[in-house]
């Protein structure tokens, strides 16, 4: 198993805390291997950051990555900058509220801003985007991520995060099951 994941945004956002959360959730949860490379723009807050994770089951002997298996992009900007590096057959995540992908493929979004502000924080969709990441590609234990957030994120915190991952997983398993539903030939509401 190897997988290179490019999540990028806006600085503030919790980019490179959710690249981190991953990358820690794989090694010490999951017994794998992993790497973080992180960049930011000149700015702190509002300039562009990205977090580089790769994944694997063998030693990493290289950690930047030219072309992710997977781009989670939660700015515009970061879309439009990240999008032509994705694999061809990469997997796209998305905040909807946030970016408009282009070209009609096949992609997963999440309203983790618009979630973040429901649960009465908005510095939280960074979490969000972590439990939605974890359910829809399964690329670390759902049981290793949220040990992850919980030990991650400030004091005090922890529950408001907990529950801010288990929305982004919610939404997500509704999703997939969503999916697998159209893809069965059934139309009509999802019980």
């Amino acid at each position: 198993m190897l997988e290179q994941i490019t999540i990028t945004g806006f600085g503030g956002q919790g980019v490179v805390l959710a690249g981190r959360i991953l990358g820690q959730a794989a090694a010490i949860g999951d017994h794998r291997e992993s790497t973080l490379v992180q960049s930011y723009g000149p700015e702190s807050r509002g300039g562009a950051c990205s977090a580089q994770v790769t994944i694997a089951d063998d030693p990493i002997f290289f950690p930047y990555i030219q072309n992710p298996d997977i781009l989670v992009c939660m700015s515009q900007s970061g879309y439009d900058k990240h999008y032509m590096t994705l694999k061809a057959d990469g997997l796209l995540i998305v905040d909807q509220d946030l970016v408009k992908p282009v070209g009609g493929g096949e992609y997963f979004s999440v309203p983790c801003t618009r979630f973040a502000e429901e649960l009465g924080n908005k510095m939280m969709a960074n979490i969000i985007m972590v439990g939605f990441f974890t359910a829809i590609t399964q690329t670390v234990s759902q049981a290793a991520a949220r040990q992850t957030v919980a030990v991650s994120v400030p004091k005090g915190t922890e529950e408001k995060n907990l529950k801010a991952f288990d929305r982004g997983w919610e939404f997500a398993a509704a999703t997939l099951k969503g999916r697998r539903h159209k893809a069965a030939g059934h139309i009509g509401v999802v019980a």
